[in-house]
């Protein structure tokens, strides 16, 4: 069982006064891992800590940053296998694509060492007896707050962004993988001076007050409810808010591709991770010449998934991360058919311990329904059929979500038309994954605000100054 202790001020075992967390492994119900709630009184001594320490991390050169993001590469790289089965036990997924969100999250940290020491400010044009430039600088002191359903992968891309950039970070894992954070924030705590980086655990009453602490950045992963919540506690402090929040993507499936095919790549967008990925597909608009041959296609692939203990070296479908949001994801299932959807496949409670959920086929959707509507974040499909590409581009559109979109079409200017026309932070066209490493996504609407990824998430963590500079009284220096 792993037993998490906090980081404050470079300590390690501070506070932790508010009581014990626990988090019960998802396939078994074993309790897996404790860990310290963090109250607010040790929330603001975490921050006054992290500001004594802000002016000197600030002032190393970029270079020396960058060096240090390079040594917590290696540092995490140590420890893969580690992270790797504490975010299995944690929330369930299976361990090789947990051990993938762990090599990704290595190589984000070692692209943002490149890539930062390269940025640079403006030069500008104006009286040729003066000096003007704009220079990027580090907010200050950052509070970063991370989900449960890729944990590693995603710190590292927060974390390492603010950090290079010359931020001091206090970072609150999800009460749901508590462990993982703590295993990630040794590894860069063996490289980092101290108090450059502080870990407070805990529950939601923990991320409240870190988010309506006196920081001055605080960037947040996860559910649109919470994101809203930290917008609202960051408004009251000034702190600049970056979100990426929940979304329901749409998948929309052509007229003229093979209905083979795009059941792949819709198995692949609902079922991957147990469906508790952001971008996962949530809603599929397929065409009505195409859909019955897609839907039959996508329940076999349904009913083949190899369902099991992530642990199990031959599961393809882990468990969901708790049997609470199993009740979510199974309650939108029964909801649809009670309104009128048609069960395909799965949307059954299994018998026996853990928090599995088959993966589920539903067709005969209206777009109403709050299966499509709301985020579902599990292992279900469901299918709308529409009469046109126009008609899908509408559908997918009419949503308070703007994260992202697949279109899977062999007409180059439907491609067109979707990728111009869809309100989202990414369009992807017949791929519903994949994407350039240094790829950039800005979340609309109740999906978020601000850059996540991608170079920009380095200017997300910095502010710009501008700067005049001429001589005195009009003469020389």
């Amino acid at each position: 069982m792993y037993t998490v202790t906090q980081l404050i001020g470079g300590v390690w075992g501070a506070g932790g006064e508010a009581g014990e967390l626990l988090v019960h492994d998802p396939a078994d119900g074993r309790q897996v891992t404790s860990a310290p709630i963090a109250t607010a009184d040790e929330v603001d001594k975490a921050v006054a800590a992290a500001r004594g320490v802000a002016p000197e991390w600030a002032a190393t050169p970029p270079a020396a940053r960058a060096a240090a993001l390079h040594r917590i590469a290696d540092a995490v790289t140590e420890v893969a296998d580690e992270l790797a089965e504490a975010t299995t036990a944690e929330m369930g997924k299976p361990l090789a694509d947990a051990r993938g969100g762990v090599d990704a999250g290595i190589a984000t940290l070692r692209q943002y060492a490149e890539l930062a020491p390269a940025r640079g400010g403006r030069t500008l044009h104006g009286d040729p007896a003066a000096i003007d430039f704009m220079t990027p600088q580090p907010h200050g002191v950052t509070a970063v707050i991370t989900p449960w359903n890729d944990p590693v992968a995603v710190s590292c891309g927060l974390l390492g962004a603010a950090l290079v950039t010359g931020n001091v970070v206090l970072h609150k894992p999800s009460e749901r993988t508590p462990a993982t954070g703590w295993l990630l924030a040794r590894a860069f705590d063996s490289v980092l001076p101290a108090g450059v980086l502080s870990l407070l655990s805990g529950d939601p009453t923990t991320g409240a007050a870190l988010a309506a602490a006196e920081v001055d950045l605080v960037a947040h992963v996860g559910a649109s409810a919470t994101g809203r919540a930290i917008a609202t506690a960051a408004a009251g402090t000034g702190a600049k808010v970056l979100l990426e929040n929940g979304g329901s993507d749409p998948l929309i499936i052509d007229a003229d591709v093979d209905p083979t095919w795009a059941a792949t790549e819709a198995a692949l967008g609902a079922f991957g991770n147990a469906g508790q990925i952001c971008v996962a597909v949530e809603r599929i608009y397929a065409h009505r010449d195409v859909a019955e041959d897609v839907v039959e296609a996508l329940v076999e692939r349904a009913a083949a998934l190899r369902v099991g203990p992530g642990r199990d070296p031959d599961t393809q479908l882990g468990p969901l991360v708790d049997r609470r949001h199993r009740d979510h994801v199974h309650g939108q299932v029964i909801a649809a058919v009670a309104d009128g959807a048609r069960l395909r496949t799965g949307g059954t409670l299994p018998e026996g311990p853990g928090a599995f959920y088959p993966a589920t086929v539903v067709d005969n959707c209206r777009h109403d329904l709050t299966l499509i509507r709301e985020e579902t974040f599990g292992p279900v499909a469901a299918v709308v059929v529409v009469d046109s590409f126009s008609e899908a581009l509408k559908c997918a559109a009419d949503s308070p979500y703007g994260l992202a979109a697949t279109v899977l079409t062999g007409s180059m200017s439907h491609a067109q038309r979707a990728w111009r026309e869809l309100p989202v932070g990414t369009v992807k066209v017949n791929s519903v994954f994949g994407g350039a490493p240094a790829g950039a996504a800005h979340p609309r609407r109740s999906s978020g605000q601000g850059f996540g990824y991608g170079p920009e998430l380095l200017d997300e963590f910095t502010v710009t100054k501008a700067v005049h500079i001429q001589a005195p009284g009009g003469g020389h220096w």
